[in-house]
């Protein structure tokens, strides 16, 4: 099992450094691109802003409270979209039968979907998240209890939106097309976390608890590092249980991915 997971993680960033190597062959396009996405992702944040201009609090929540929401899930969101958003893909490589191909390499075929075309000028998009947060943070009283939980909290949530890519991703397998659908779950589900769910019915709360738990990416946890309580009367446990979310939605991937592949047919090109 260790073997396999070494032997994957290898294949990954050896595919991965082939892309990395090819966008430094021209670093001027490449600053240029980085520079334009952290400008992009700026803006979301900008909007947040002038909303501020109007109100002293939304949800509840101050402008410095709702960076602290924004930050942790940008920056999970981030990073997951930086090492797996190319699965969304697989709609083009069952089309144009690249599928076919990667399932005769000795490499997994997740790992190769994942790792094509990586794009690291996505950093600079991780970098506005942390900027964001890095603004945020003075409003936590913090000690070593809270920065655990904020690392812990991070690492669950690349994995939960690493599982989200893969899981609705995989739905392609059925309809060959279905990267629309599959981005209002994981582009969409962060720019919901990115405000208070207090904004937000219980119904739709209760279903980023229990149907897809992009609650555990920062709501929760950033309940714990503000020292509040949770207004719709979760568990307290909750703020700890990111990596509990995590594990449950890897088991829930791992049956999905198997079954979309069992579910392929060869296009025959």
């Amino acid at each position: 099992m260790v073997e396999h997971v070494a032997h994957a993680v290898r294949a990954y960033w050896l595919i991965a450094l082939l892309w990395i190597r090819a966008a430094m062959a021209y670093p001027l396009s490449f600053w240029t691109m980085t520079v334009g996405g952290i400008l992009i992702t700026f803006l979301d944040f900008v909007a947040i802003w002038l909303m501020f201009s109007h109100v002293d609090t939304y949800g509840g929540f101050t402008l410095r409270e709702i960076a602290l929401l924004y930050g942790v899930t940008s920056i999970a969101f981030r990073i997951a979209d930086m090492l797996v958003g190319s699965v969304e893909k697989i709609g083009q490589k069952v089309r144009s039968g690249d599928l076919d191909a990667m399932m005769t390499k000795p490499v997994p075929v997740l790992v190769q979907l994942c790792a094509d075309r990586f794009e690291l000028r996505r950093l600079g998009q991780i970098a506005q998240g942390i900027a964001v947060f890095a603004w945020a943070a003075p409003i936590v009283d913090w000690n070593p209890q809270r920065l655990l939980v904020l690392v812990v909290a991070l690492v669950s949530g690349v994995v939960i939106y690493f599982c989200v890519f893969v899981i609705f991703s995989t739905i392609q397998f059925w309809t060959t097309d279905a990267s629309e659908f599959a981005n209002a779950f994981t582009y969409g589900g962060n720019t919901i976390m990115q405000y208070p769910m207090t904004i937000f019915p219980r119904e739709v709360v209760r279903s980023l608890t229990y149907l897809l738990p992009l609650a555990f990416v920062n709501w929760y946890p950033c309940l714990f590092l503000l020292g509040r309580t949770d207004p719709y009367g979760a568990p307290d446990w909750f703020r700890f249980a990111s990596p509990l979310a995590a594990l449950v939605l890897v088991g829930l991937t791992a049956l999905v991915w198997r079954q979309g592949l069992r579910r392929y047919r060869s296009t025959g090109s």
